[in-house]
């Protein structure tokens, strides 16, 4: 359930962070449409409250909360720097 909890947690800070024009840039050298931005933000929104009550359901609302929040921290560390090291990637 951890492994779960977390891919979505990841997906959804991945997506949201796609939605910001500041990453599009750096991502895809544009900034995406604002019905592509939208849609972004949706699902990265949706994947977070998916990834929060898929721990609230496995482990209840106390340690479910906590572990989300855990899950929450490593999941948005890991977008920081896999962004961090995109930025810094060779041939840029």
């Amino acid at each position: 359930m951890h492994a779960l909890v977390t891919a979505l947690l990841l997906a959804g800070f991945a997506l949201l962070a796609a939605a910001m024009e500041r990453h599009q840039d750096d991502l895809f050298g544009r900034p995406l449409p604002a019905r592509v931005t939208a849609l972004l933000r949706l699902g990265g929104s949706m994947a977070l409250l998916l990834g929060l009550a898929a721990a609230v359901q496995a482990w209840g609302w106390a340690v479910g909360l906590v572990a989300g929040c855990g899950h929450l921290s490593v999941a948005a560390g890991a977008v920081v720097l896999a962004l961090v090291a995109w930025n810094r990637r060779p041939g840029r």
